[in-house]
């Protein structure tokens, strides 16, 4: 037996095949806010790090997250407003730099552990399966 198509299945398919075919992401009606190079500076601004300490491959991925959530328009107004360090999504940025986990429109998603800013903020501690020296440094005290 022959399925019938209808017009409604045509239109459904056409309209698939053309998001496959011309590769539109997720957030296809969404405009990016802001570029990594602001979301860097913006960043930089609410954790107190320095620009340069802030990854660019992170922070792209950190971006896109938060883009794919459409917070965009609010991520732009942050950005654009320097007096503003405070609200929730500078809470979530903040904390998503320090713990490398953030929210995206695929589930709760992790940068490069070792680009966390936790690290920095403990310097008495390291990411796991990073060497911290030769066998037996941790006998040694601390340099202060």
């Amino acid at each position: 037996m022959i399925p019938t198509i209808t017009r409604r299945s045509l239109i459904a398919g056409g309209t698939s095949a053309a998001t496959v075919t011309l590769g539109f992401p997720l957030s296809a009606g969404a405009q990016q806010a802001i570029t990594v190079a602001q979301f860097r500076a913006l960043s930089a601004r609410l954790t107190g790090a320095d620009v340069a300490d802030l990854d660019a491959t992170a922070a792209a991925q950190l971006l896109d997250g938060f883009l794919s959530l459409g917070r965009g328009p609010d991520l732009a107004s942050l950005a654009a407003d320097t007096r503003m360090n405070a609200g929730p999504l500078a809470d979530d940025i903040v904390a998503a730099w320090y713990s490398g986990r953030y929210a995206s429109r695929a589930g709760v998603a992790t940068i490069d552990l070792t680009r966390a800013l936790v690290w920095d903020a403990l310097p008495f501690t390291k990411p796991l399966g990073v060497c911290g020296g030769e066998t037996g440094y941790w006998a040694k005290a601390p340099e202060t």
